[in-house]
């Protein structure tokens, strides 16, 4: 079982009720010297060699494969995929539990380096398919045998246009490693070792990034002033580096857009989404024309808290000091709870995750911050890093990352070429979870100021989720544009894109400091995975019409549910949600979801006059 250090509070008391609750990955491998981690890198790429040797030249011919051979390839190339990017699951997972460990470091550059290897031998497969011919390529794709793979082998095809030959794919798999990906670890391991000055009452402490961003929650004002100032300083002192890093990544995303054909910095993610640009341009566009709705809750809060106008510092403040805290047993009660409510299946799939040390909560020293659930790979199961401090938000990130958890899970027996979803559903199953388990927390916590408190919350993670994103895409959108037109940008450069972006969704209401301007550099999904944010908004609005639907139908509803889940990405979004009855190509379908945010916004309103 993989151990860390557990983080303590300076008197040698463990730090949170979540000590001691750490994920035990042994079910990957036991350890950095298990025999398995080295056999199935060198395994995988002698069965690498194999396969190239039996089908090189036997995919792309006049009248294509027959449906039997390719079933076989199918077969085996899924499973060789799993075996050579198992290593580098465990490999990340590791590193994410203790970044500033330099094996950690090594082993997950090892695994990655590997994986290019072996991905030489197979990079042929899937530039012979999209070539063969239209006419045998969609006789094999509408084969009965070939069913389980029709997905896959359909939406590969849809690449046909932005493939390069097969010595450029080759080339630029193998550089990647030490560009692209070389510079996410960078910036990774840089946002999670800095250390970021709090001043307050005569005493200045160095504060990680989780620690700094939690106190931007604080009921004292003067202690998220000093948050926010901390944060800012500590970004300042790196933010040379972290331009650098920015600067060097959207240079490269220009690259690989141009070699590969794409009309704009956004398309590949529409594709690899498999949604068009005009739906998310509905989207956005309908997102930002209910604005108003984000200033009408931020006057309430400001008038709530007597801070008018609000500063950025103040957008999380909690409405009352005395919330209840919510220490790690209760909120894994809660949880678990909410979702066997709904389903006693996806309740026993969630007990499995606290029961067999699936999630790594607790505090410590060079551990990622955020949250993630890592899907691994099918023969093994998902895997949870959060970091829990006992506020009843931590209670919904982990029924968020549960969600996530739930559908990677319900999905494994897909196969792993198309367990996965795309970005714009793979949010769906873990918002919906948080909204499970936001109305359980208010049948547990009736009293009005607790249950307006809790309103508040999930106000402002919607907001967050839906609105934020938006203000984030609008942002990529700008910051990639101005790359392109200017060359490289300075950090002040980009200091005002960000400011451009955030000033529409706040207007008069929240007031943006100058020290906000710099709050971009911490943002790590512009590194990971470009112009991904817009799917969290798509995720979100789609879930509360989700929701509305359960509302109506009852149970009814679970098994369809259940079964989208359990469907992974093995068809498109819109087929998938089709039996659910939801149609997310209407360029209406968004002004659900906008409308039941503005609803919460009006029921704060009621509730706080009650009060």
């Amino acid at each position: 079982m993989q151990t860390f250090a557990t983080a303590t509070n300076g008197t040698g008391a463990p730090a949170g009720s979540a000590s001691g609750i750490r994920w035990d990955l042994d079910d990957l491998y036991r350890g950095l010297d298990d025999a398995r981690l080295e056999a199935d890198l060198s395994d995988g790429l002698r069965r690498a060699r194999a396969f190239e040797q039996t089908y090189r030249g036997q995919i792309n011919t006049p009248t294509g494969p027959s449906a039997e051979q390719l079933l076989t390839a199918l077969t085996e190339l899924e499973s060789m995929y799993e075996q050579m990017d198992r290593p580098a699951a465990f490999a990340g997972l590791l590193h994410a539990g203790k970044t500033d460990e330099p094996r950690h470091g090594a082993l997950l550059a090892k695994t990655r380096e590997q994986r290019t290897v072996i991905n030489k031998h197979l990079i042929f497969f899937d530039l012979e398919w999209v070539q063969l011919a239209d006419a045998p390529a969609q006789q094999l794709i509408d084969h009965p045998k070939l069913k389980k793979y029709r997905h896959f082998l359909e939406q590969k095809r849809f690449w046909r246009p932005h493939y390069l030959s097969e010595p450029e794919e080759k080339i630029l798999d193998e550089k990647s490693v030490t560009g692209r990906s070389a510079f996410v670890r960078l910036f990774d391991e840089t946002v999670s070792v800095m250390q970021f000055p709090f001043e307050h009452g005569g005493a200045t402490k160095q504060l990680s990034q989780q620690e700094i961003l939690a106190k931007l929650y604080d009921a004292d004002r003067e202690v998220r002033k000093a948050a926010a100032s901390g944060l800012t300083k500590g970004l300042q002192a790196n933010a040379r580096l972290l331009t650098y890093v920015f600067n060097t990544l959207v240079l490269d995303h220009k690259a690989d857009c141009e070699l590969r054909k794409f009309p704009n910095p956004m398309a590949p993610r529409h594709l690899a989404n498999e949604i068009t640009q005009e739906v998310v341009e509905a989207l956005m566009t309908a997102t930002e024309r209910h604005y108003p709705t984000v200033q009408r809750y931020y006057r309430l809060k400001g008038k709530l808290l007597g801070l008018e106008p609000l500063q950025d510092y103040d957008r999380y403040a909690p409405l009352f000091p005395d919330m209840p805290s919510c220490d790690w047993p209760r909120g894994r009660q809660i949880v678990q709870e909410s979702y066997a409510a709904f389903s006693p299946k996806a309740g026993a799939v969630i007990g499995e995750f606290f029961e067999k040390h699936w999630i790594d909560a607790e505090l410590r020293p060079g551990k990622r911050g955020g949250a993630f659930s890592s899907s691994t790979v099918p023969s093994v199961h998902p895997y949870i890093l959060m970091n829990y401090t006992d506020r009843l938000r931590d209670v919904m990130t982990l029924a968020h990352e549960l969600g996530h958890g739930l559908h990677q899970y319900l999905s494994r027996p897909i196969g792993y070429l198309q367990c996965d979803t795309p970005l714009t559903t793979a949010e769906t199953a873990s918002v919906f979870g948080e909204m499970l388990t936001f109305h359980r927390l208010l049948e547990l916590y009736p009293e009005p100021r607790t249950r307006l408190a809790l309103l508040c919350s999930k106000i402002e993670d919607g907001f967050a989720t839906v609105f934020r994103q938006v203000v984030l895409t609008r942002f990529e959108q700008a910051l990639h544009k101005a790359r392109a037109d200017k060359g490289e940008l300075t950090t002040e450069q980009i200091n005002e894109l960000w400011m451009a972006a955030n000033g529409p969704m706040h207007g008069n209401v929240v007031q943006l400091t100058p020290d906000y301007g710099w709050w971009w550099l911490y943002i790590g999904h512009f590194i990971h995975v470009p112009f991904y944010c817009y799917a969290y908004s798509f995720g979100e609005l789609l879930v509360l019409a989700l929701v509305q639907k359960y509302k109506q139908e009852g149970t009814a509803f679970v098994p369809r549910y259940l079964e989208l889940l359990s469907s992974g990405g093995s068809d498109y979004p819109h087929k998938l949600l089709a039996p659910l009855g939801v149609d997310v190509t209407d360029p209406g379908f968004w002004e659900l979801g906008l409308q039941l945010l503005g609803d919460m916004v009006t029921e704060a309103e009621k509730l706080a006059a009650q009060l």
